[in-house]
C-alpha cells in the first residue's frame, strides 16, 4: 500500500494484484442557465449537506463508480435531496456527462458494451469471491483491526520499512488460492472462446482486469469498507480519506510471461499491492529504489 508519487519497479515470477484507488478530480461545479437546447442546466451546491446521508447505487450498473453518485449526492441543491433516487442519479448523471468529451464518451460506452458482452458469456467458477465475505476473505487480525476502526488499530497490523510504504497481512490464503482459481479459469475460457480482453495497462501483455469480468461491486466494497479506513490514517496528504474509484487488476510475471516492469508511477492517489505467487524464485519490488 503506498502513495503514488514514488517511482517503482516490480519484477515478479507469479501474479500480483493491484488495486490502484483514486480521489475525484475537483472542478467547479456547473451553473445554472441556459444550455444550447434552451433548458436549465443541473448545477450542484459548493457546500456539502454533512446531515445528509446519501443513498446507496452500488447495485446498480452504471457508467460511473457508486461511490462518485453518494459523493455527490451531499452536494445536490436542496429541492434534490430528498427526490427519489431516479431523479437524483439522472441529475447528477447529467452533471458528470457534461465533463466528459464527446470522444471519451464513445470510449465510456463502448467500455461497458465490453464488460456486458464478457458477463454475459462468462460463468464464473467461483461465485463466492464476486460478494465480500470479512471472515473468509481476511485474516483475523485485519478484521479485528478495521472493526475497531482506530489509528492505534491499524497501527498495531503494520510496519513501515521505508517511509509512505505500510505492509500488513491482509488476504486468507485460501481466498488467494481461489482467486487465482477463479483468474486462470477466465484466461482459459479467452483462448477457448478467442475473445479478445483489455489488458491491465500497456506495459504488460500478461494479466486481466477483475473490473472487466464482475469483480468491480467487490472491488468497491473493497476500497470503500477494508482500504479507505487506512488511507484515511495512513495517506491523508494525497487524498487517502476521498478515495471514490478505483483501477483494479492482476498482472502476470514468469519465464513465458512478462519478465518485469520498469520505473514507473502510478496513476493513482493510493495502491494497494498484493503478491499471489504460488511457488518462485526472484519477485523483487523496488520503491525508489528500496528493494523489498
Amino acid at each position: 500500500m503506498l502513495p503514488p508519487r514514488p517511482p517503482n519497479a516490480s519484477t515478479h515470477h507469479g501474479k500480483e494484484v493491484l488495486s490502484t484507488a483514486r480521489k475525484p478530480i475537483t472542478r467547479s461545479a456547473p451553473t445554472c442557465g441556459d444550455s444550447d437546447d434552451g433548458k436549465l442546466k443541473p448545477k450542484l451546491v459548493l457546500n456539502p449537506n454533512k446531515k445528509h446521508k446519501p443513498e446507496s447505487y452500488d447495485d446498480l450498473e452504471l457508467d460511473f463508480c457508486p461511490l462518485v453518485f453518494s459523493s455527490l449526492e451531499r452536494h445536490l441543491p436542496q429541492k434534490m435531496l430528498n427526490a427519489p433516487r431516479e431523479d437524483k442519479l439522472k441529475y447528477m448523471h447529467e452533471i458528470l456527462v457534461s465533463y466528459v468529451p464527446p470522444g471519451s464518451q464513445n470510449r465510456v460506452q463502448k467500455q461497458k458494451e465490453y464488460k456486458e458482452r464478457i458477463m454475459s458469456l462468462y460463468k464464473p467458477l467461483h461465485r463466492e469471491l464476486y460478494t465480500i465475505d470479512p471472515t473468509t476473505f481476511f485474516v483475523p487480525t485485519f478484521l479485528k483491526a478495521i472493526n475497531d476502526n482506530t489509528e492505534e488499530s491499524f497501527r498495531s497490523i503494520v510496519s513501515q520499512p521505508i517511509p509512505g510504504i505500510f505492509t500488513f497481512e491482509m488476504l486468507q490464503p485460501h481466498f488467494c488460492e481461489l482467486l487465482l482459481s477463479e483468474v486462470e479459469n477466465f484466461e482459459m475460457w479467452v483462448k477457448e472462446a478467442n475473445f479478445r480482453i483489455m489488458r491491465p495497462n500497456i506495459l504488460n501483455k500478461y494479466g486481466v482486469v477483475l473490473d472487466d469480468f464482475g469483480f468491480q461491486p467487490m472491488l468497491d466494497k473493497l476500497m470503500e469498507d477494508f482500504i479507505c479506513p487506512l488511507s484515511k490514517v495512513f495517506f491523508t496528504e494525497v487524498g487517502g480519506s476521498t478515495l471514490d474509484s478505483h483501477h483494479g487488476f492482476i498482472v502476470e510475471y514468469g519465464a513465458c510471461r512478462d519478465v518485469e516492469l520498469g520505473l514507473h508511477v502510478d496513476d493513482s492517489e493510493v495502491t494497494l499491492n498484493v503478491c499471489l505467487g504460488r511457488k518462485f524464485s526472484g519477485g523483487e519490488l523496488f520503491f525508489s529504489g528500496h528493494a523489498m
